[in-house]
């Protein structure tokens, strides 16, 4: 019973702790100088977050928290993977439109 009270503050201040860290991921995908950048910003939020549902299902001594970040860790991932593609499709079509204009094909060919 005594090793509950102890680890309670203990839960609270790495929620704290979380919470900084993910304000810092949050400016950091927002400020970052290039879209790589913003990406592990947002792929260090996923993680975060679901640390601290973690860490709330231990505090809360509620199960189903667990499977709350299982599935949060999936969304993560796919979002991560959908993110990734629009930014290649993105530069692809930037990368063609730059050889359109050049007048050939990066190899050389007109």
């Amino acid at each position: 019973m005594e090793k509950e009270f102890i680890y309670h503050p203990i839960f609270i201040a790495l929620l704290i702790l979380f919470s900084f860290m993910l304000l810092i991921c949050l400016i950091r995908a927002v400020k970052g100088p290039r879209v790589a950048d913003r990406l592990v910003a947002v792929n260090m939020m996923g993680t975060v977050v679901m640390v601290m549902i973690s860490v709330l299902a231990l505090l809360l001594k509620e199960g189903y928290l667990v499977d709350i970040c299982l599935i949060y860790a999936m969304i993560s991932f796919l979002s991560v993977v959908v993110i990734s593609k629009v930014y290649i499709g993105i530069y692809e079509e930037q990368h063609h439109n730059q050889e359109k204009a050049e007048g050939g094909n990066a190899d050389g060919r007109v």
